[in-house]
């Protein structure tokens, strides 16, 4: 079965269920199911509700991927799994799982961080990470630029976070005012392929001269877009143009400040990774001025970049092969986990594990 072992990740810290298999850095198979539609029609994720997805999914998923990759579950040599942060009940379910399968087989079991696994997935498809390279972040909850060297080794470096609401968050709530569908991300993309980029002046948050030049802030730009589509009660408002204007101006701060950071800190290689790195804007953006600037510019394909098991797959394979000590059995969810390292548990030995 090859020189390293099978590696099966596990991801469940939102609505999505998700199985990996990895070996090698190399992606065998993988599997997603979504409960997006049974929270549509609450405007956003309810937990208990995605908790209950979990538990049904987790055992159709693996199988699923598994059947892709052309294995068997005797096949699999060490599990990883999502431990933080997510949504608590969620997170639980996958870490059940997790645990269930790595003992029943007998092999090791290793707590990721999601956001990690973020950035691993783009290994998947382009090969190890240049060492260093900057990582723009961009997701529902979360929007970082990262300074990465090694991935599962070396301590990751903050350059800079948002400070309240983050980018796809701004564009969840943005799509309620404008009357567009949940998840907002995709509905204001679609939205915006009819309108011009430059109809509604919207605010570039967080880029004056004296500003962070990295951090992020998206609750002003949120309410700008309420309060334009506001003055617009009782006529007909023009969608498209807020919708391109909205997704123009998040798509220019985080490119702006993502290329900042590769000048200033001497990184030729960025790295766009998370639910918004599928947004058509942010991406032809980022391609624009990493060109212009002379970096590289990474992103992984459309399906690494939504919450996946592939991605954690690929950070247990690089822990597996960075000879990292697992879990231990008592191993615990961690909903509000901070991203300093890749692996989600401390250095301790995993006690023998029965025979399966």
């Amino acid at each position: 079965m090859g020189t390293t072992p099978v590696v099966l990740g596990i991801e469940s810290s939102c609505d999505e269920t998700g199985a990996g298999l990895v070996r090698d850095g190399r992606l065998l198979g993988h599997a997603v199911a979504s409960s997006m539609d049974q929270h549509a029609r609450f405007g956003g994720v309810v937990p208990e509700i995605a908790a209950r997805a979990h538990v049904h999914a987790f055992g159709p998923v693996v199988r699923r991927a598994l059947d892709e990759a052309g294995l068997r579950m005797r096949d699999i040599g060490a599990v990883a799994v999502t431990t933080g942060p997510g949504l608590a009940g969620a997170l639980q379910v996958g870490l059940a799982g997790a645990k269930g399968l790595a003992y029943a087989l007998g092999v090791p079991l290793y707590g990721v961080h999601h956001l990690a696994g973020h950035v691993a997935a783009d290994t998947l498809a382009h090969g190890p990470l240049p060492d260093p390279c900057v990582v723009l972040i961009v997701s529902g909850g979360h929007t970082s630029l990262l300074l990465v060297r090694d991935l599962v080794r070396d301590r990751i470096v903050h350059l800079g976070d948002t400070l309240d609401d983050a980018a796809g968050e701004c564009f969840d709530k943005a799509a309620r005012v404008f009357g567009l569908p949940y998840p907002g991300g995709p509905a204001i993309d679609r939205a915006a392929r009819d309108g011009s980029p430059h109809a509604v002046p919207f605010p570039r948050p967080l880029t004056a001269p004296r500003d962070d030049p990295y951090a992020f802030s998206f609750s002003g730009l949120k309410t700008a877009a309420a309060r334009w589509a506001e003055r617009h009660r009782g006529s007909v408002l023009p969608v498209a143009d807020g919708a391109a204007s909205l997704q123009e101006a998040v798509a220019d701060v985080l490119t702006r400040k993502a290329v900042a950071a590769c000048r200033e800190h001497g990184v030729d290689t960025l790295v766009v990774v998370g639910g918004v790195a599928a947004n058509s804007r942010v991406r032809a953006l980022a391609e624009e001025r990493c060109a212009a600037a002379g970096v590289a510019l990474r992103v992984p394909p459309l399906s690494l970049c939504t919450d996946n098991g592939a991605m954690i797959a690929a950070v247990g394979d690089l822990l597996v092969r960075a000879g990292a000590a697992p879990a231990p059995w008592d191993l615990s969810a961690d909903p509000s986990a901070p991203l300093e390292q890749a692996a989600l548990h401390p250095a301790a030995p995993q006690p023998a594990a029965r025979a399966a």
